[in-house]
């Protein structure tokens, strides 16, 4: 009765999450958020290699260097975060606006240039500047890299999204012009941009102009002051973590990618909370941020979703059956960098109502013990320092947050393997029994001597 009523829960369970995610997993705009992410998502992983050489930690590494590299190192590696960092709105827009226009059948690269002029568009050009020695603040005309990285990074996301879907309205609607055979298909896309892209920059300037009249002022101030900063407030909450975790790891339940459903979403979020700690990190001022992009992948989950590492552990160490000893000594090294597919598979934890909840669990209690650890300042926030996602942990919390933050994700892995443990025990009992009666089966041998042919 209990099985039928736990069956009955999960098929509705199934028919809630999977249109959800199917709608959430094919749609063009968040999926442009996400690729347009992953173009810069190398830059600024080389952009934090050079920051974290410029600040590695260790005792006395300065004076290490200094020798080798002279004394005006530090500034000098620092200068190819800033070339990524600071500049991370220009290439999100770019990004984001070239992998719409490329699922929209339009001209990407066209889409791309366009984004970044209604971006530049809408950002004032000016920055505030104070001479030393006085309190008279001037206006400079410049290039603000305030809008350049995270603070801009909201409108740069919608302006890229807007100004893609407008430029491919007036092209669907054949309002181009159109060039002679034989003109060079180069020539002949520039001038299909022309009555689009004149479109597209005429309402970015009325939109600027309208904004202009109010005390705002810009784009920029009133995006981020009633939409950026309360979703990063709302973002950078322990529920808002844990629930996104539990929605995350329901989706994997059924076999959907729960990380790229729910990180099209939360991932943007995430990002601008770590640029914000990067940026303190670089300027040696305080970092302001737990919840990070960074406390999603080297805290909550160790070997990818459900925290499978100390499952594998677990299993490799403890279980019998054949099935689970072979499949664990497969999954433990893509385990170790993070690929956690064979194990999510091969178990399978898909569909799997024995290991849902310690697949669920573990996470949750990672994201609560850590959380809570930097907020009492037994581990220190992250340092915002862009790692692959593959980097092991142990290596991943020292580059990340020092040494305490390795000895805590050591101790988060054991709490996950005695979690795990009684779980993939009950598994690991049944599998032995299927394979010891199918032994007995196969090794059976017929007695001939008592056989009785005549009934034959």
């Amino acid at each position: 009765m209990e099985e039928v009523k736990m069956q009955k829960f999960l098929n509705w369970l199934e028919k809630v999450l999977t249109p959800l995610a199917k709608i959430i997993g094919e749609n063009k705009y968040l999926i442009a958020i996400r690729d347009g992410f992953l173009i810069s998502t190398p830059l600024l992983i080389v952009g934090s290699f050079f920051l974290l050489l410029a600040n590695f930690p260790i005792p006395n590494w300065n004076e290490i260097i200094s020798p080798i590299l002279g004394d005006n190192w530090e500034a000098l590696m620092s200068v190819p975060a800033s070339a990524s960092f600071d500049v991370m709105t220009i290439l999100a827009v770019v990004g984001i606006a070239y992998s719409l226009g490329r699922q929209l059948n339009i001209d990407a690269i066209q889409s791309g240039a366009l984004a970044l002029m209604s971006f530049f568009i809408l950002t004032p050009f000016t920055t505030q500047f104070t001479p030393e020695n006085t309190t008279q603040v001037y206006d400079v005309t410049s290039l603000p890299l305030k809008w350049m990285g995270s603070s801009g990074l909201f409108l740069g996301m919608i302006i890229a999204l807007v100004s893609t879907r407008i430029f491919a309205a007036v092209i669907h609607r054949g309002w181009t012009i159109k060039m002679p055979e034989g003109v060079p298909p180069t020539v002949v896309k520039s001038f299909e941009a022309l009555i689009p892209s004149f479109v597209v920059v005429t309402i970015m300037f009325v939109i600027n102009w309208l904004v202009s009249l109010t005390s705002m002022g810009n784009l920029q101030d009133v995006i981020f002051t009633f939409l950026q900063t309360p979703l990063l407030s709302l973002g950078n909450t322990l529920g808002a973590m844990i629930i996104a975790y539990l929605f995350l790891h329901f989706f994997w339940f059924f076999g959907i990618n729960g990380s790229s459903v729910v990180g099209a979403v939360f991932n943007p979020v995430l990002r601008a909370l770590s640029v914000e700690n990067m940026q303190a990190f670089k300027d040696g001022h305080q970092i302001p941020n737990i919840i990070t992009g960074q406390f999603q992948d080297m805290f909550a989950t160790f070997g990818g979703g459900g925290s499978t590492l100390s499952l594998i552990i677990v299993m490799v160490l403890f279980c019998k059956s054949q099935r689970v000893k072979k499949l664990s000594q497969l999954s433990l090294v893509p385990s170790i960098f993070g690929i956690n597919e064979p194990i999510i598979f091969g178990l399978p934890i898909v569909l799997n109502p024995i290991i849902l909840i310690p697949f669920a669990l573990v996470p949750t209690i990672n994201i609560i013990i850590s959380y809570f650890a930097m907020d009492w300042g037994i581990v220190p926030y992250t340092n915002g320092i862009q790692l692959p996602w593959t980097t092991p942990p142990i290596i991943s919390g020292f580059l990340v947050s020092g040494w305490q933050a390795s000895i805590l994700q050591a101790l988060l892995i054991v709490l996950g393997m005695a979690i795990y443990y009684p779980f993939i025990k009950v598994m690991d009992d049944q599998y032995l029994r299927e394979e010891n009666e199918a032994e007995a089966l196969e090794t059976e041998e017929i007695d001939f001597d008592t056989f009785d042919f005549d009934e034959i």
